[in-house]
């Protein structure tokens, strides 16, 4: 989430907005995916690499890969 402030603080938001913006974005992403996704966002926010593979996985099912 650093990077993420840092880059909205360089916009010229304050520190606090930064956060809230963070927060309302991350909301609303969450509001679109599956609960099961939700500590994907947050981990991503907290700077770590989520496991995607499940994700691309089925993802390929679609296009028509096993």
């Amino acid at each position: 989430m650093n990077e993420l402030k840092a880059k909205l603080t360089a916009l010229g938001l304050s520190e606090d907005m930064a956060d809230k913006a963070i927060a309302t974005v991350a909301e609303f992403v969450k509001s679109k995916i599956p609960e099961s996704y939700h500590s994907m966002i947050d981990d991503v926010l907290a700077g770590k690499t989520p496991e995607l593979g499940g994700i691309l996985g089925s993802l390929g099912g679609l296009f028509g890969g096993k």
